[in-house]
């Protein structure tokens, strides 16, 4: 049994690894600012006597040191980070401060108190906008959004401090990730214009932007199949789903799944934003090799997220 700091273990895919680890036997102490994160979403965990909820801020050293010296941890799931890619575009401080910083700081409370293990959320934005299919070791990486470049930053500490202070890592990289506690992101942006104009959905771009999206139980069975069953010095590996969805293919099933007739206005462009990859596809051979495949296709997991926040009463049409 190991025990586990979860940074950022209130939110979207760090509450889902909380509850997996728990039944899996293990001890977690989920340390969050709940800035993205939501108390409901540890309902499941607050159950169990092997799970500890510190509110609190990465960025305050002094409260990140105190919760390290108390603890004891021999693991940490470093999960904390910006994740609203556009909105960084505006300040790129969010970036730096709670994608970047954050992961320093857990790196050098690691340090002080000899905690040799962090498996850590990094993801496919490190890529930049590459044109082709990329694997694990495509290089040299050029990001285009302040969120990869800090997330690459992250990673090149991560690294540093592997070979300086003896640590081990687990760097996981996964793509645009839809399900049941999301809290952002293009399908909820849909949901909500067309609550407020059931007749037309803006869509950012021209519909043929194209992505992997993975269903977040079959991200979590995966990174924790990474690190139950990997041990190099820094394990690194693509999650993803060898599907791929487009944008019109999302905002149509939105207007199906609401009962809609809407029409679509495109924007134009081949972007929705500053910073976003319009087109991105992952060599899934790494992780494949350890006899892993998501369960569900991109589509799916788009369709499941879709009826899952219409079911909560999110997204319904005069709710």
């Amino acid at each position: 049994m190991s025990n586990i700091l979860m940074t950022g273990g209130a939110g979207f895919i760090g509450s889902h690894l909380t509850d997996e680890l728990l039944k899996r036997g293990h001890k977690v102490t989920v340390f969050d600012n709940l800035s993205l994160g939501r108390l409901s979403n540890l309902e499941d965990a607050q159950k169990s006597s092997d799970f500890k909820f510190i509110e609190g801020d990465i960025l305050d050293k002094n409260l990140l040191f105190s919760v390290f010296k108390e603890g004891n941890f021999d693991t940490v799931f470093h999960m904390a980070a910006n994740s609203d890619i556009a909105k960084s575009h505006a300040n790129p401080n969010v970036d730096f401060d709670n994608t970047m910083s954050t992961t320093y700081n857990v790196l050098l409370a690691m340090k002080e108190f000899g905690v040799k293990n962090i498996v850590f959320a990094s993801t496919s934005a490190i890529y930049g906008e590459t044109g082709v299919k990329v694997g694990e070791d495509f290089g040299p990486l050029f990001p285009i959004s302040h969120y990869g470049a800090s997330k690459l930053a992250s990673e090149a500490y991560i690294s540093s401090f592997c070979e300086n202070y003896g640590i081990k890592a687990w760097i996981t990289r996964f793509p645009n990730v839809v399900g049941e506690r999301a809290t952002h992101g293009a399908i909820y942006d849909f949901i909500n214009k067309l609550r407020k104009n059931p007749n037309e959905l803006e869509v950012l771009g021209d519909g043929t932007q194209v992505k992997p999206y993975l269903y977040v139980k079959d991200l979590v069975e995966a990174i924790l199949l990474v690190w139950e069953t990997t041990n190099e010095k820094i394990n690194y590996y693509n999650l993803g789903v060898e599907t791929r969805s487009t944008v019109k293919e999302m905002a149509e099933m939105v207007i199906e799944e609401m009962g809609l007739n809407a029409k679509i206005r495109y924007t134009g462009g081949d972007r929705g934003w500053i910073g976003d990859v319009p087109e991105f596809s992952y060599s899934l051979d790494k992780i494949h090799a350890l006899g892993w495949c998501p369960k569900l296709t991109s589509n799916e997991a788009v369709r499941k997220s879709i009826r899952y926040i219409l079911d909560k009463d999110y997204g319904k049409v005069g709710v």
